[in-house]
């Protein structure tokens, strides 16, 4: 058990050295004296101005917290209402699974491309560079 930062050891060992040096009929003046005193101090505005600022740095890091929570939460709200795309006012056309294309409906264009198809070929038919330079340039 501490009080102040003074263990039971500590203590009985100053009780001790002021018996001392004090005698019994001078320690109970210096209790009162010593009571009287830490009562005024506790009661002056200073120790509750003390008490107050103590108070307000132990809930500190608290409230920073929740002041840059409501910040984040207000940048994501105005996020999504920057992003908020307005929904189409005619609802799309359902397409049925039964419907196929068919000669009723025109299907999708399957006319092959004339671009050519992007492909990897395999290492045995890649060129590599030694290849081209030992191939003849028609000149």
């Amino acid at each position: 058990m501490e009080i102040l930062g003074i263990g039971v050891s500590e203590l009985l060992f100053v009780i001790i050295i002021a018996l001392i040096f004090l005698g019994p009929k001078d320690m109970q003046k210096a209790g009162r004296t010593i009571g009287k005193w830490m009562r005024d101090v506790v009661t002056s505005d200073g120790w509750k101005v003390f008490q107050r600022t103590s108070s307000e740095l132990r809930n500190l890091p608290a409230r920073m917290m929740r002041d840059a929570n409501d910040e984040l939460a207000k940048f994501n709200k105005d996020i999504k209402e920057g992003m908020d795309i307005k929904k189409p006012t005619t609802p799309p056309r359902s397409v049925s699974t039964d419907s196929r294309p068919g000669a009723s409906q025109p299907g999708p264009d399957l006319t092959p491309s004339k671009e050519p198809e992007n492909t990897i070929l395999p290492p045995s038919e890649k060129t590599s560079p030694q290849d081209k330079a030992d191939t003849p340039k028609n000149e």
